[in-house]
Order: C-alpha cells, then sequence, then structure tokens
C-alpha cells in the first residue's frame, strides 16, 4: 500500500506546488491523477519516488517512509518502484530486449550492467514480459524501429522487470492515438490487477480514465479537490477541477474496432456519471 499524508511541496521561489495532499492506493488500485496543467500532477509523481523533494509530509510504501530515507537507502527503495514515461525513456540504438533488462540495473553488479550480461532469471522474465505485453517477436528489434505504442509497451515491460511494489505512470498516452491509447490503458490496467499492484496514472484524457482506472484524483492548484469513483464524476466535480465550462459536450472514440472486437465508435457524454 502507498499511503501519503499531508504532502506539501514549495519551491524556493516561494510557489506551492502541492498543499497538504492526503491518500491512500492500496493494493491493485488504479488510480487516475487529472487536472488542469500546473495543478500539481507530475510534482506528486515525482515527490513519492522523490525526484522532486517534498517540503513536507509523509510518504510511505509499505512501512518504509520514502521522505527519511539517504542516498543509499532511497536508491534501493525506488527498486521497488517502476515508472512508465510519457516519452518511453528507451535507450533508441538498444534492442528492445536490452531495454526490458535495463529495468533489472538496479539489482546487478556494475560489471554485469557494464557489459549487458544478466543472469538467465532475469532474460527469461524478460521474454515473459515481452509476450505479456505483446512484443515476444519484436525482441531483438531496436527500439527506433517500433510505433509510439510498441515504444510504450516495452516502458511498461521495462518497469515490471524492476518487480516493483508500485507503478508510477506519467501521461502515458499523451503521444498516441485514440486506439493505441484504449490498449495501453487496458494493458496497464490489466497487468496491475493480475499482480495487485498499486498505480497512480498522471492523465489529461478525462473520458479515458473514467473508462479504465478505479478511483479519481482530482487536483486544482496543489489541493486534493475530488476523490471519488470514475462513475460518480459529474460537471460539478469537472468544474471544481478545471474550473467553469460546458461540460456536456460529446467526446467520439475512433471507429475503429480493437483487438478484442469492441466496437470504439461509441458516443460519450463527458462530465456525465454513467
Amino acid at each position: 500500500m502507498l499511503s501519503i499524508d499531508q504532502l506539501t511541496k514549495t519551491y524556493t521561489a516561494g510557489d506551492t506546488a502541492l498543499r497538504e495532499v492526503t491518500f491512500r492506493v492500496p493494493q491493485g488500485q488504479v488510480v487516475g491523477l487529472i487536472g488542469p496543467s500546473g495543478a500539481g500532477k507530475s510534482t506528486l509523481i515525482r515527490c513519492i519516488n522523490r525526484l522532486v523533494e517534498p517540503s513536507s509530509g509523509a510518504i510511505r510504501l509499505g512501512e518504509t517512509d520514502l521522505v527519511s530515507l539517504g542516498s543509499r537507502e532511497l536508491r534501493q527503495a525506488r527498486r521497488r518502484i517502476g515508472m512508465i514515461f510519457q516519452e518511453y525513456a528507451l535507450v533508441e540504438r538498444l534492442t528492445v530486449m536490452e531495454n526490458v533488462l535495463s529495468g533489472r540495473l538496479g539489482y546487478v553488479p556494475f560489471w554485469r550492467s557494464f557489459t549487458r550480461r544478466f543472469p538467465g532469471r532475469d532474460i527469461e522474465n524478460a521474454y515473459r514480459l515481452l509476450d505479456r505485453v505483446g512484443l515476444l517477436e519484436h525482441a531483438d528489434k531496436r527500439a527506433d524501429a517500433l510505433s509510439g505504442g510498441q515504444r510504450q509497451r516495452v516502458g511498461i515491460a521495462r518497469a515490471l522487470a524492476q518487480e516493483p511494489e508500485l507503478l508510477l505512470v506519467d501521461e502515458p498516452t499523451a503521444s498516441l492515438d485514440p486506439k493505441t491509447s484504449r490498449q495501453i490503458m487496458r494493458l496497464i490496467t490489466e497487468i496491475c490487477a493480475e499482480r495487485q499492484l498499486p498505480a497512480i496514472v498522471n492523465i489529461h484524457d478525462v473520458p479515458l480514465a473514467q473508462q479504465f482506472v478505479d478511483r479519481l484524483i482530482g487536483l486544482r492548484a496543489g489541493r486534493m479537490v475530488v476523490d471519488d469513483a470514475p462513475e460518480r464524476l459529474d460537471e460539478a466535480m469537472l468544474t471544481e477541477i478545471y474550473g467553469a465550462e460546458d461540460w456536456t459536450t460529446t467526446d467520439q472514440d475512433d471507429d475503429d474496432p480493437d483487438p478484442d472486437g469492441e466496437a470504439q465508435g461509441t458516443l460519450r457524454l463527458v462530465g456525465t456519471a454513467t
């Protein structure tokens, strides 16, 4: 379980990005983090893995207080946190398999990482992960030969290679078309359910979040203003998060069928609880 209590981040210039944020994420739950640009979503994710140092508050992963850790203990704790990036963060000249195995760098001696000679167990697990994300036949391709959706799948497999206890996902669909976005969100949520992994997904696409996540947390100006089930999200909540707007507009998905045979041409009312 991830526990966040009274988390606050104030930058040296005096800007406060997070204000006393408190919530918990139990095992297997996928939380969608929504809000306007500048609301503090990325700062929150980066405070959890200490890429940004919190000003005050507590962050606990299981029994570990992440905020109090020194540099050595923090390096060890970060092995327990898988990160999936918007821009994939792959090494383009390396193969798909090598990129997945890079998720094991925190567990192997330097000489193994330098020579890219990983234990047989890690290699077998990487093949299993590539099979799970649908890229087994691409294992020997260079990362720069893949499509955007395929690169994101490599990023998911790499994060899982860490054998994490928590997934942090930063805008996983921002660079993808609607159909691929649905496939990636479906894959993330299915894997979290299979492995009972808690996850926080920073996402701008509210209808997509409503469709796939278990819970929505809305931030505005660094404060939590909504914490509820996706199906309960209504016009009043959206106004609380984003400000006044006409939330009765509609959203049309791509008309192509998805891989599971589900038609995507469904007209949905954005901001209305279903």
